[in-house]
This record gives C-alpha cells, structure tokens and sequence, in this order.
C-alpha cells in the first residue's frame, strides 16, 4: 500500500497512540439496536474481507474483532444486492471491504489521518458509521480479484474516481463497478473508487 505524503510525517506517532483494545466489541450490540443486518445473508455471492479486522489496514492492526461482520442498513444491503445482480451478467462478485464501522474506530483513523478527503472527521461521523456506506471491489467468480486502479485505502490521487493515469483495463473494472453501483442507487465520492454511500445516508444517526 503506497503511503500518502502526510502519512510519512506522522506514521512516528503511531507507537505514541493510545488505541482502544478491540474498539469494536461493543459494536454489535449497537448494531443490533439499530436495525443493521448482515450483508452476506441479503447479498448472494458476496465476498466479505473486512480490512479492519486484520492488519492488513493503513493502522498496521486489527481494529475490529475476529468475526466481525458486514453489517449495514437494510436498505443499504439490498442496494448491494441489486448492484450484485448487475455485475453477475458480468460474472463478477463484490468484495467488501469495509462496512458499518463503530464511531470509537473513526476517532482512531481521524488522529493517524486528519484529512477529510480520505477519513471522514468523526465530528461529524463518516456514513461508515450510519451503517449506510461500503468499500468495495471486484472479483471473479473465483474470488480473485480483478485488476483495480488502486489497493484499498491508498490515499493518492490514482485512487481518484476519475484517475486517468492507469492500466485500461483497470480504469474498466472501476467503471464497470461505478455503473453497476449507481445504477443499484449509490453515491459515489471522488477521493477514492472504492467507497460508495447510500443515497439517504444523512437521515441515519451515528452509531
């Protein structure tokens, strides 16, 4: 993952940072209260990989527990399903990246990465934690994933929505999956390709 600019001056603090252990215990519970459901069980096909239960993340640790689940909206996840209904004439499956994520772990991102063009300000609170917004990709019907602009969460200007500077067939699976994601009734933001919200993201409170 190609470190942004901004990163390089602040990765040094990250041993200074006082994580929450497992930030997200807490999260089913105000999940459950809150209506979300999980994607895979509304959602045929999907592929789940939840970045920040891994290491695998620009945080460099897991922030959500093991087992951690896609869970969202269910309006939001039928809206999956219908993009998902679109790429399978393709036959191609989504992979979610990430999904509802508990606001403790947006105060986290937000003092690594206080850039409201890649992190939502938890002042505010990022769609992630309404629950009505996902990070997603594209992969055959194998699992593998198809050739992206980008890896997920690379702060750079090639993971722009528009980015032209990119391998044509790249720039053609991130339009294949832009068209099926608007055409289910998402939103689009143009930071990062990856991302998309539900259109009535704003209604829901922050969990």
């Amino acid at each position: 993952m190609r470190a942004p600019p901004f990163l390089t001056a602040t990765a040094a603090c990250l041993a200074g940072l006082s994580f929450l252990p497992l930030a997200a215990v807490s999260a089913p519970r105000a999940a459950r209260n809150a209506g979300l459901v999980d994607a895979a069980t509304v959602v045929k096909n999907l592929v789940v990989d939840l970045r920040y239960a891994t290491a695998d993340n620009f945080l460099k640790r897991a922030v959500y527990p093991a087992g951690a689940r896609c869970l969202l909206r269910p309006e939001t996840a039928k809206r999956l399903a219908r993009a998902q209904r679109f790429l399978s004439a393709h036959r191609l499956r989504i992979k979610v990246w990430d999904c509802y994520r508990p606001l403790s772990v947006q105060r986290e991102m937000w003092r690594l990465v206080p850039d409201e063009r890649y992190v939502g300000n938890p002042a505010k609170g990022s769609n992630h934690n309404r629950g009505a917004a996902i990070d997603v990709t594209l992969v055959d019907e194998s699992g593998h994933e198809v050739e992206m602009p980008t890896p997920h969460d690379e702060f750079s200007p090639r993971a722009h929505a528009r980015a032209r500077d990119l391998p044509v067939v790249a720039k053609k699976n991130r339009e294949r999956l832009r068209r099926a994601m608007l055409r289910a009734g998402f939103r689009a933001i143009t930071t990062e390709w990856w991302h998309f919200n539900a259109p009535d993201a704003a209604r829901f409170p922050v969990l």
